[in-house]
């Protein structure tokens, strides 16, 4: 059973371009399906399509599709340092 914020993380992780399904199912052991489900339960049904839309054929999205010039989980400009 998933506690609150890690299903908040997961939610997070899966909406970020360069967060492979691969890199949540190492850290929460959720495979691709199982997250597909948890943002259906958790998303409001207009932002669940919206990221099946957007996730869906998205290379970064998964580690055998992704570019070799891709070497980190985020992008640079995606956290911004103060």
């Amino acid at each position: 059973m998933l506690k609150g914020d890690e299903v908040s993380r997961i939610i997070e992780m899966a909406w970020e371009d360069r967060t492979p399904f691969e890199a949540i199912k190492v850290q929460f052991g959720l495979t691709e399906p199982e997250v597909i489900q948890l943002m259906r339960r958790n998303l409001k049904s207009k932002s669940f399509k919206l990221w099946r839309e957007r996730v869906s054929g998205r290379a970064t999205k998964h580690i055998a599709l992704r570019s070799r010039d891709v070497i980190r989980g985020y992008a640079p400009t995606q956290y911004k340092h103060r």
